[in-house]
């Protein structure tokens, strides 16, 4: 390979990670930043040629990618969730699916002319949002829960689920193309369907079954995860031309509703392989983007794009809604929050690929227009949101609550007692022995690592400010203050001192990322575990003004005051920098 070519390679890689730090520093999508990076690349500067670089490689290496994204995104369709997050959520992903198709169906038929396929195909495509958009507006945005974990959980369900009607419109118009008559289009479409589900079912609960009886493992387990991805890719494209995404995603979403199959324990490659695939392809796709093209619909694609933002998005959340408690200021704001993502760029550009090398008309337009719409939307969205929040009133107050991460008995105890004075409470624990007896308590728990880069789109932190790092594991501890610092402020991040916190300098994360050491460091968790051991209880206790502090220690004089909260429901801890003075009106 010529230097050249070597230096394209390196080049994309690079910028991938740059566009994805970025992201993550301004919190804003990752996607907008790759397909602005991809646009300089190739159409302003001329620097990348997608189809010089990789010649007749490149379909099946966009295949590739677009199968291993699907399947990760499938792996979170779990069918009890579907309704254990409320009737909205459900209808957002049913109901809601259908209204977005057929406005952005109708907008691209009438609006640009399209033909009634490539306008089907176009709608189905833009049905899919995906929290790796919707995530990061949220924690700007830091809406109500009521409709935060709303938006949150259709952000997650409708990736696998927009996906899948995109495949199925797809294959029925590639059906449509090779066959004669509307029986024959049938009989084509429900063979590529039975190949793809066959295929991807039976992959999935052979390699689930191995993951269930630990024939993996476990430092193979995200390798095998992206071989046993591929191995089904390959299989049922062999058996059926156009059936592999389909079996990729059928074989995700067996996976994820195995019983006693951990999911956790096979997604750990979208930190690593994924996340450069990703970086990768949406540079590659955006340098390959038409101008020409894009111009040619300028003025259509940004009344489609006003039609999608403006009126498919309320309608679908207003009809979603109909029966359930949200007010309309709320289904407003579900209606507005819709971002177009990563699913959307990747199957769009693989089925323009596909399409155009069949010669379909209009095909080299799709893509601008996805395109064209995951800008608009993101950019609208990421601009409005906070306002439009604001005005309509959905914006939650300062958050209160905390996430504490560990799951050992004293994390449980300050949870519970935490919840039982009116603050959301989240644990979060590697541990699903600790996982479950939080929940038997009523506690709200995360079952994975908090630190993790699926903690990042998965864990749901509406109504949470401050973070309480308690794990047994002192390493654990002072990555979630580092990670946590930037979401909730450093003053909001507090940790307990540890015999592994007294290590060697050259053993620590720095001491001003640790986080705020409560009681100054005097008292150490094993401490205070010890004292749970031995049956110690938390209790609270309302201060006033014939009650004050001093009364309290007088008659509770072994008692330790682990954390206060105002009238305010703000929490409090003690930390050498603010000594707690609790008031009238306070609980300690």
């Amino acid at each position: 390979m010529h230097g050249h070519e070597i230096l394209i390679l390196c080049g994309i890689i690079v910028a991938g990670f740059a566009c994805q730090y970025v992201a993550w520093r301004v919190r804003l999508p990752a996607i907008l930043f790759l397909l602005v990076a991809g646009l300089l690349a190739g159409p302003a500067l001329g620097w990348v040629d997608a189809d010089a670089l990789f010649g007749d490689l490149l379909i099946p290496i966009v295949s590739i990618t677009v199968a291993l994204i699907l399947f990760e995104g499938s792996l979170t369709l779990k069918f009890s969730e579907l309704g254990g997050h409320g009737r909205v959520v459900r209808n957002l992903v049913t109901l809601g699916v259908l209204v977005t198709w057929v406005a952005a169906g109708l907008a691209a038929h009438f609006v640009l002319g399209w033909d009634v396929y490539l306008s089907a195909l176009f709608g189905a495509i833009v049905t899919v949002s995906g929290p790796t958009v919707v995530v990061p507006l949220l924690r700007s945005v830091r809406p109500k829960h009521s409709v935060g974990s709303v938006l949150k959980w259709e952000s997650i369900l409708i990736d696998p689920l927009g996906a899948i009607l995109g495949l199925l419109v797809f294959e029925f118009v590639v059906a449509s193309q090779a066959a004669e008559g509307i029986r024959q289009v049938v009989e084509t479409l429900v063979v590529m369907v039975i190949a793809g589900g066959a295929t991807g079912a039976l992959g999935g609960y052979l390699f689930g079954l191995a993951l269930r009886r630990r024939k993996v493992p476990d430092f193979l387990r995200e390798f095998g995860a992206v071989a046993a991805v591929l191995a089904v890719f390959a299989a049922a494209e062999a058996v059926r031309g156009e059936s592999g995404l389909l079996a990729v995603t059928v074989m995700g979403i067996v996976i994820a509703n195995m019983r006693d199959v951990e999911v956790e324990d096979v997604v750990g490659f979208k930190e690593s392989l994924t996340l450069m695939l990703v970086g990768g392809l949406f540079i590659l796709l955006a340098a390959r983007l038409n101008i020409d093209a894009l111009m040619s619909i300028g003025v259509g694609a940004v009344t489609v794009i006003l039609l999608l933002q403006v009126i498919a998005g309320p309608l679908r959340a207003m009809l979603s809604s109909i029966g359930s408690s949200l007010n309309y200021r709320e289904r407003l704001f579900l209606g507005w929050v819709f971002p177009r993502g990563i699913v959307a760029a990747a199957i769009s550009a693989l089925f323009s690929l596909r399409l155009e090398a069949n010669g379909f008309e209009n095909a080299d337009k799709l893509v601008p227009l996805v395109f064209a719409v995951i800008i608009g939307t993101v950019v609208i969205q990421s601009l409005s949101t906070r306002t439009v929040a604001r005005l309509l009133g959905v914006s939650e107050p300062e958050p209160t609550g905390v996430l504490i991460v560990g799951g050992n008995s004293l994390a449980i105890a300050i949870g519970k007692a935490i919840s039982d004075a009116g603050l959301r409470v989240v644990v979060a624990d590697t541990a699903w022995e600790s996982i479950r007896k939080a929940r038997m308590l009523g506690l709200s728990a995360w079952y994975g690592s908090a630190v993790s880069g699926y903690a990042d789109t998965r864990l749901d932190l509406t109504g949470l400010g401050n973070l309480l790092a308690i794990s047994r594991r002192a390493g654990i501890n002072e990555l979630a203050c580092v990670r946590y610092a930037r979401e909730f402020g450093r003053d909001h991040v507090f940790t307990l001192a540890d015999a592994a916190t007294e290590r060697h300098e050259k053993h620590k994360v720095s001491g001003e990322q640790i986080g705020r050491v409560l009681f100054d460091g005097d008292i150490q968790l094993r401490d205070l575990m010890v004292e749970i051991a031995r049956g110690a209880e938390f209790r609270t206790t309302t201060l006033s003004e014939e009650f004050g502090l001093d009364a309290f220690e007088k008659m509770n004089p072994g008692a330790k005051m682990v954390f206060a909260i105002d009238p305010d429901d703000r929490i409090h801890f003690p930390v050498s920098d603010a000594p707690l003075e609790p008031q009238a009106g306070w609980s300690v």
